[in-house]
């Protein structure tokens, strides 16, 4: 059974991707570059857009498996108190 996805929830999702690209862009952004005076961009501005970039990305990576850990455990706690698992088939 292969889950379709609508073009309004492919909007959805693209929408959502451009909300969080910018707050992230903005982030860090307005924490790594300081100096307006030249068009350069500075090594110390570029290592602090690229820290600042993987922290965010890290730090989603972690979110997200926890949060698959915490809905495993409440499948396997709601199939428990079904009385779906432990019995043998």
């Amino acid at each position: 059974m292969a889950v379709q996805v609508t073009e309004s929830d492919q909007i959805k999702q693209f929408k959502e991707f451009l909300g969080t690209y910018n707050k992230v862009t903005e982030n860090c952004f307005m924490d790594c570059v300081k100096d307006f005076t030249t068009r350069d961009v500075k090594s110390e501005e570029s290592s602090c857009s690229e820290s600042c970039l993987q922290k965010y990305l890290k730090m989603t990576q972690r979110i997200s498996m926890r949060f698959q850990e915490y809905h495993i455990q409440q499948n396997e706690a709601l199939a428990a108190k079904a009385g779906l698992l432990g019995q043998p088939r």
